[in-house]
């Protein structure tokens, strides 16, 4: 049973940046990524990786998030620059098909 555990969520200004990292128990040889869940909407896809490298990113966080994976140390990052307000929400990793970690909460103040 594959388990994944977030951290480096918190609150951050306008601007500023934040890396999140995400740690895999078990096997990791999956795609994985990232989603959040802005305040009262939907979860959504932020970025995904695959075992090879191939990455896929949402068109808002292009150019200002970076998503990377060690696959030694089983754990995927998600840097993410020029922070803006509407970058709030819960953030989520995941791995495919349906393991999902239990969340870590970016505030981004204007």
């Amino acid at each position: 049973q594959v388990q994944l555990v977030e951290s480096g969520g918190g609150l951050v200004q306008a601007g500023e940046s934040l890396r999140l990292s995400c740690a895999a128990s078990g096997s990791s040889i999956r795609t994985m990524g990232w989603y959040r869940q802005p305040p009262g909407k939907q979860r959504e896809l932020v970025a995904t990786i695959t075992n090879g490298g191939v990455t896929n990113y949402a068109s808002s966080v292009k150019d200002r998030f970076t998503i990377t994976r060690d696959n030694v140390k089983n754990t995927v990052y998600l840097q993410m620059n020029s922070l803006k307000p509407e970058d709030t929400g819960v953030y989520y990793c995941w791995r495919a098909v349906a393991v999902w970690g239990q969340g870590t909460q970016v505030t981004v103040s204007s």
